[in-house]
């Protein structure tokens, strides 16, 4: 099989161990674009040489598609070229629909509180510069997730204030702040296998490094709730964001394809279920009498 990575770093911890136990296996392994030493970020953002996006099909020309592609990047650029894969007829786990739902809070809390999940309350608030601030304190966020995003905690105007400043321009979202344990739940789920740990949360007071992870081994409740979040927004790879509530846990982020950093099993979890949804695409193709040879 041919398994290809969209991705703005290849060699992330996980998506490197799954892609060597892929080859291991003898399977082929391409990143799309592949990265040089030269232009190694251009390539990765899917750039021309002259710093324009490239087509879809110069990155992938029309004889090599592979079986399956990971999307692991959230660019406006990976997620047009994922389209445009799928349009050809290749799977993408996520889907390039999928993950994009996932990047705009406004969708996925609506989303989720409308399949009945217990979603933290999610609001629109428009431009950080302009915003009337909710009654202190609360959480927020960005309302495009992504890489070094905005994700505070707000205790008064003058912490708003400090925001504003730097971000004056941000759309943003508000959440009520949950005061829980001072401990994220984290959950990753990867084709049904849930992996989970604790993690100090830094919106948090109190003792505790902010990030620092702990074992955690989550209740059957709650990784039913995980796997529930995979159903409602067609997700294979994914994290889930948990806090204790006062009468329930409170879902407060999902993310597509996360990192899943540290956890044993994740890449062959990874690893099996690219092979299966490459195994799959081929069975068809195989009855209709023009397979890819590999």
């Amino acid at each position: 099989m041919r398994i290809g990575l969209i991705a703005g770093d290849p060699g992330h911890p996980v998506l490197a161990a799954t892609a060597a136990l892929l080859v291991e296996r003898g399977h082929e392994v391409v990143a799309v674009p592949p990265a040089g030493p030269a232009g190694e970020a251009a390539e990765a953002e899917g750039l021309g040489p002259t710093g324009e996006a490239a087509p879809a099909e110069e990155l992938v020309p029309a004889g090599e598609l592979a079986d399956v592609y990971l999307l692991k990047a959230r660019t406006p650029r990976a997620m047009a070229l994922a389209g445009e894969l799928e349009r050809r007829g290749a799977p993408v786990v996520n889907s390039a629909a999928a993950t994009e739902l996932c990047q705009d809070r406004v969708r996925m809390a609506g989303l989720a509180r409308a399949a009945g999940l217990p979603f933290a309350a999610t609001a629109a608030a428009g431009l950080l510069g302009e915003l009337a601030a909710p009654a202190y304190p609360f959480v927020l966020k960005s309302r495009h997730s992504r890489r070094h995003d905005l994700v505070a905690r707000v205790d008064g105007p003058a912490r708003l204030r400090e925001l504003a400043e730097r971000w004056a321009d941000e759309p943003v979202v508000t959440q009520p702040f949950v005061p829980g344990t001072g401990w994220d739940q984290k959950l990753w789920v990867i084709d049904g296998q849930v992996f989970a740990a604790r993690r100090r949360s830094e919106l948090a007071s109190g003792s505790g490094e902010p990030g620092q992870a702990a074992d955690w081994e989550p209740p059957a409740e709650r990784a039913a709730l995980a796997l529930r979040v995979g159903e409602v927004f067609g997700l294979d790879v994914y994290g889930v964001d948990l806090l204790d509530g006062p009468a329930e846990p409170v879902i407060v982020d999902v993310n597509a394809f996360p990192g899943v950093r540290g956890r044993p099993g994740a890449p062959e979890a990874l690893a099996a279920l690219a092979l299966r949804v490459a195994a799959e695409r081929a069975r068809p193709l195989a009855g209709q009498g023009h397979g890819q040879g590999r």
